[in-house]
Order: C-alpha cells, then structure tokens, then sequence
C-alpha cells in the first residue's frame, strides 16, 4: 500500500495499521529507521499506571460521603 505526503509533511497512517497499534486520534507515535533502511512506526508508550485521560485519572478519587438528597438540603436550606 502507498500513500502521498501533503506539502506539509503529514500521511494518513492506513486505517488497519491505526487498528492493529491501537492509535486513535491525539496518540503519539514514534518512527525509527531498521537495518535495511525501513521506517517502523509504532505506538509511543504509555507510562504504567497512569490514565490516559483526565476524567480517568478522576474516577473513583471523590472521599466526600454526602448522599445526595443531603447536598439537596444545604443547597436548599431555607
């Protein structure tokens, strides 16, 4: 499969190779030359332990024990 580079230097990464590294739009990626002179493209890794986004690096870190209908009433009070 061949591909043409715009004048700005991009390609579009072919969409069973974006499938097979799990490269979704905003991923880093990496390019690197092998001995014969090939480009080899791959995912940038992840660093271990840490979400990929910020609404998973939120999830489960709330320790307020209000229930809600008790917010309710200080939001409330009359």
């Amino acid at each position: 499969m061949t591909t043409t580079i715009t004048v700005k230097g991009q390609v579009t990464v072919p969409k069973h190779i974006r499938d097979a590294l799990g490269l979704v739009p905003g991923t880093q990626v990496g390019f690197a030359l092998n001995d014969e002179g090939d480009v080899v493209l791959r995912a940038a890794q992840r660093q271990r332990g840490k979400p990929t986004d910020r609404f998973e690096a939120a999830r489960g870190k709330a320790d307020v024990k209000w229930r809600t209908q008790d917010l309710m009433k200080l939001l409330r009070a009359d």
